[in-house]
Protein backbone atom coordinates (compact mmCIF):
# COMPACT_ATOMS: atom_id res chain seq x y z
CA UNK A 1 0.00 0.00 0.00
CA UNK A 2 1.30 3.42 -1.07
CA UNK A 3 4.92 1.84 -1.97
CA UNK A 4 4.22 2.58 -5.63
CA UNK A 5 6.39 4.82 -7.14
CA UNK A 6 4.53 7.52 -9.16
CA UNK A 7 6.61 8.87 -12.23
CA UNK A 8 7.65 12.45 -11.76
CA UNK A 9 5.96 14.98 -13.45
CA UNK A 10 8.96 16.70 -15.25
CA UNK A 11 11.75 13.86 -14.99
CA UNK A 12 15.42 15.18 -15.03
CA UNK A 13 18.40 12.72 -15.67
CA UNK A 14 21.09 14.71 -15.95
CA UNK A 15 22.35 18.41 -15.37
CA UNK A 16 24.78 19.53 -17.84
CA UNK A 17 25.16 22.94 -17.03
CA UNK A 18 25.22 25.31 -14.21
CA UNK A 19 25.05 28.99 -14.82
CA UNK A 20 25.97 32.32 -12.80
CA UNK A 21 25.15 35.72 -13.33
CA UNK A 22 28.19 38.00 -12.58
CA UNK A 23 28.51 41.84 -12.62
CA UNK A 24 31.82 41.78 -14.87
CA UNK A 25 32.50 38.93 -17.16
CA UNK A 26 36.49 39.79 -18.22
CA UNK A 27 37.10 39.48 -14.43
CA UNK A 28 35.21 36.40 -13.41
CA UNK A 29 36.48 34.64 -16.23
CA UNK A 30 40.33 35.85 -15.08
CA UNK A 31 39.31 34.56 -11.67
CA UNK A 32 37.78 31.21 -12.84
CA UNK A 33 40.92 30.54 -14.57
CA UNK A 34 44.03 32.11 -12.48
CA UNK A 35 42.22 30.74 -9.07
CA UNK A 36 40.63 27.59 -10.39
CA UNK A 37 42.04 26.75 -13.26
CA UNK A 38 38.80 26.11 -15.13
CA UNK A 39 38.94 27.38 -18.85
CA UNK A 40 39.10 27.98 -21.84
CA UNK A 41 36.32 30.03 -21.88
CA UNK A 42 35.01 31.01 -24.90
CA UNK A 43 32.39 34.10 -24.83
CA UNK A 44 29.44 35.66 -26.85
CA UNK A 45 27.18 38.40 -27.14
CA UNK A 46 23.93 36.61 -26.95
CA UNK A 47 20.90 39.37 -28.54
CA UNK A 48 20.29 40.22 -32.09
CA UNK A 49 21.77 39.41 -34.78
CA UNK A 50 23.31 36.27 -33.18
CA UNK A 51 19.97 34.98 -31.78
CA UNK A 52 17.29 34.94 -34.14
CA UNK A 53 14.10 34.90 -32.26
CA UNK A 54 13.93 35.79 -28.49
CA UNK A 55 10.78 35.69 -25.79
CA UNK A 56 9.91 36.79 -22.29
CA UNK A 57 6.88 36.45 -20.58
CA UNK A 58 5.47 34.78 -23.67
CA UNK A 59 6.25 38.14 -25.87
CA UNK A 60 8.66 39.24 -28.44
CA UNK A 61 11.62 40.67 -26.91
CA UNK A 62 14.82 42.53 -26.95
CA UNK A 63 17.54 41.74 -24.78
CA UNK A 64 20.81 41.17 -24.74
CA UNK A 65 24.09 39.65 -22.57
CA UNK A 66 27.39 38.04 -22.71
CA UNK A 67 28.38 34.85 -22.12
CA UNK A 68 31.19 32.74 -21.31
CA UNK A 69 31.42 28.92 -21.63
CA UNK A 70 34.03 26.58 -20.01
CA UNK A 71 33.92 23.08 -19.08
CA UNK A 72 34.95 21.90 -15.75
CA UNK A 73 35.11 18.34 -15.90
CA UNK A 74 31.92 16.62 -17.52
CA UNK A 75 29.81 20.24 -16.08
CA UNK A 76 29.24 23.28 -18.47
CA UNK A 77 29.90 26.37 -16.72
CA UNK A 78 28.45 29.18 -18.14
CA UNK A 79 29.30 32.87 -16.86
CA UNK A 80 26.14 35.46 -18.10
CA UNK A 81 26.49 39.35 -17.82
CA UNK A 82 23.38 40.65 -18.21
CA UNK A 83 23.30 43.60 -20.51
CA UNK A 84 20.17 45.47 -21.76
CA UNK A 85 16.56 44.52 -21.78
CA UNK A 86 14.41 42.72 -19.39
CA UNK A 87 15.18 39.67 -18.79
CA UNK A 88 15.40 37.23 -16.08
CA UNK A 89 19.03 37.87 -15.49
CA UNK A 90 17.98 41.13 -14.29
CA UNK A 91 15.40 39.96 -11.83
CA UNK A 92 17.41 37.69 -10.29
CA UNK A 93 20.57 40.43 -10.01
CA UNK A 94 17.70 42.84 -8.30
CA UNK A 95 15.92 40.33 -6.17
CA UNK A 96 19.24 38.28 -5.03
CA UNK A 97 22.39 40.01 -6.27
CA UNK A 98 24.92 38.13 -8.20
CA UNK A 99 25.21 34.12 -7.86
CA UNK A 100 24.34 31.07 -9.25
CA UNK A 101 21.10 31.57 -11.58
CA UNK A 102 19.88 28.66 -13.12
CA UNK A 103 20.54 24.47 -13.73
CA UNK A 104 20.93 23.52 -17.38
CA UNK A 105 19.02 20.74 -18.42
CA UNK A 106 19.76 18.89 -22.27
CA UNK A 107 17.03 17.82 -24.19
CA UNK A 108 16.78 16.67 -28.28
CA UNK A 109 13.16 17.73 -28.33
CA UNK A 110 12.43 21.61 -27.04
CA UNK A 111 8.93 21.55 -28.07
CA UNK A 112 7.88 18.37 -26.10
CA UNK A 113 9.97 19.27 -23.38
CA UNK A 114 8.57 22.74 -23.07
CA UNK A 115 4.59 20.72 -23.31
CA UNK A 116 5.59 18.22 -20.60
CA UNK A 117 7.10 21.56 -18.21
CA UNK A 118 3.57 23.74 -18.86
CA UNK A 119 1.45 20.13 -18.43
CA UNK A 120 3.25 20.20 -14.77
CA UNK A 121 2.57 23.26 -13.99
CA UNK A 122 5.41 25.65 -14.66
CA UNK A 123 5.36 28.15 -17.18
CA UNK A 124 8.50 29.11 -19.54
CA UNK A 125 9.30 32.78 -18.74
CA UNK A 126 12.22 33.46 -21.15
CA UNK A 127 13.63 31.94 -24.23
CA UNK A 128 15.88 32.34 -27.45
CA UNK A 129 16.60 30.38 -30.27
CA UNK A 130 18.15 30.27 -34.03
CA UNK A 131 21.93 30.77 -32.37
CA UNK A 132 23.79 28.31 -34.30
CA UNK A 133 25.38 28.70 -37.59
CA UNK A 134 22.45 26.61 -39.35
CA UNK A 135 19.39 28.47 -37.67
CA UNK A 136 19.18 25.85 -34.37
CA UNK A 137 19.35 26.02 -30.95
CA UNK A 138 16.83 26.79 -28.75
CA UNK A 139 17.07 27.75 -24.78
CA UNK A 140 13.88 27.98 -22.63
CA UNK A 141 14.06 29.60 -19.23
CA UNK A 142 11.62 27.13 -16.73
CA UNK A 143 9.67 29.07 -13.69
CA UNK A 144 11.41 26.18 -11.26
CA UNK A 145 12.23 29.23 -8.23
CA UNK A 146 9.59 28.72 -5.70
CA UNK A 147 9.55 24.65 -6.35
CA UNK A 148 13.76 24.43 -5.76
CA UNK A 149 14.90 27.87 -5.19
CA UNK A 150 16.66 27.72 -8.87
CA UNK A 151 15.54 28.13 -12.39
CA UNK A 152 15.86 25.44 -14.36
CA UNK A 153 17.08 25.86 -18.38
CA UNK A 154 15.90 23.49 -21.21
CA UNK A 155 19.02 23.75 -24.07
CA UNK A 156 18.72 22.24 -27.31
CA UNK A 157 22.33 22.88 -28.19
CA UNK A 158 23.15 23.67 -32.11
CA UNK A 159 24.51 21.12 -34.05
CA UNK A 160 27.69 23.31 -35.10
CA UNK A 161 28.61 26.42 -32.93
CA UNK A 162 29.54 30.10 -34.25
CA UNK A 163 32.94 30.90 -33.66
CA UNK A 164 33.74 32.56 -30.29
CA UNK A 165 34.23 36.39 -30.51
CA UNK A 166 37.41 35.46 -28.10
CA UNK A 167 38.73 33.04 -26.01
CA UNK A 168 40.73 33.25 -22.77
CA UNK A 169 43.17 32.97 -22.17
CA UNK A 170 44.47 33.39 -25.51
CA UNK A 171 45.24 30.46 -27.06
CA UNK A 172 48.98 29.97 -28.83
Amino acid sequence: MGNQKKEPAFPIRDIAQICIVVPDLEKATENFWKVFGIGPWHFYTYGKPLVARMTRKGQPAEYKMRVALANAGGMRIELIQPLEGDTVYKEFVEEHGYGVHHLGVLTENMAESLEQAEAAGMAMTQDGAGFGPDGDGHYAYIDTEKLIGTTIELIERPKRRNPPEKIYPPQS
